[in-house]
């Protein structure tokens, strides 16, 4: 099993950055412009039971991931699972803390490559370098809406502030 963590510090309250979360347009924000990724479909907001639907595009391969919600603690975390996808196991765990008037932000991936042990090993360091970009990616997103006066205000953009 490999393991993958990255954490933040967002000058907004749990409650803001968790609503954040519950946009309906949430992975669209989130994904990165330079991820082969498509969202299909989005259920069931973050809660346990939760279905989100994606396909990942190599030219003219795609991948279909389905991840299922299996934890949910409103305004501290949830945990969503692979159900299908490229790995042989996916768990990603999205962690809230308060930290005075600000919210920790982490996210937490445990999983396993195909191919057993090691594919883990070999392929680990260069899964992880990925996921550090997107998450970073995803992190400066998090903050730039969340920290935003006027997007706490009114929670209809779509694109992030400048």
């Amino acid at each position: 099993m490999v393991s993958f963590q990255y954490s933040s510090k967002i000058k907004a309250s749990v409650e803001t950055v968790w609503e954040f979360h519950e946009r309906e347009d949430i992975l669209q924000l989130l994904t990165p412009p330079w991820q082969p990724v498509k969202v299909i479909r989005r259920q069931g907001g973050l809660k346990v039971g939760a279905t989100s639907e994606f396909l990942l595009m190599f030219g003219f391969i795609s991948i279909p991931w389905l991840a299922r919600h299996t934890e949910y603690e409103q305004y501290k975390l949830f945990t969503d699972e692979q159900i299908k996808g490229p790995m042989d196991s996916w768990i990603h765990r999205h962690c809230f803390e308060m930290k005075g008037d600000d919210t920790i932000l982490t996210d937490s991936i445990e999983y396993h490559i195909p191919g057993g042990w090691l594919s883990d090993i070999l392929l680990g360091w260069w899964v992880n370098s990925r996921l550090r970009d997107m998450f970073a990616y995803r992190h400066d997103i998090t903050k730039r809406y969340c920290e935003s006066d006027e997007l706490r205000i009114k929670n209809t953009f779509s694109a992030p502030p400048n």
